[in-house]
């Protein structure tokens, strides 16, 4: 698969486009009225050059003040009482499975539990 096409006719850039009516990618030309069918159904794709686990970590210093993260009001913090954490799922290292990780809000003390 190569990584861009360019138009035969003026030498700009092909984007994925749909036909729906005909059930085929297409790319076309958003310079010209250029079309050509896509010789594959891949549009993008991501290469990862590690396995699992080998350089994904969770870097817990930073998980408390991260928006993107849920939050709970319904647990309570075992090292300050603190009534507030967020959570998330991993896998935990030599365990199969995923895991359900808090980490206590208080900004002073960042403790951390499973369930």
């Amino acid at each position: 698969m190569s990584t861009m096409k360019f138009c035969c006719e003026c030498n700009n850039i092909l984007y994925p486009k749909e036909d729906r009516a005909n059930k085929v990618l297409l790319y076309a030309c958003r310079n010209c009225d250029h079309q050509e069918v896509s010789d594959s159904n891949c549009v993008y794709r991501n290469v990862v050059d590690h396995t699992a686990g080998e350089l994904t970590q969770v870097l817990f210093d930073d998980v408390a003040s991260d928006p993107t993260l849920p939050r709970t009001k319904s647990v309570r913090c075992a090292s300050c009482g603190h009534g507030e954490a967020v959570f998330f799922q991993a896998t935990a290292r030599g365990e199969e499975g995923m895991t359900l990780f808090f980490v206590c809000c208080n900004p002073s003390c960042g403790h951390r539990w499973r369930d």
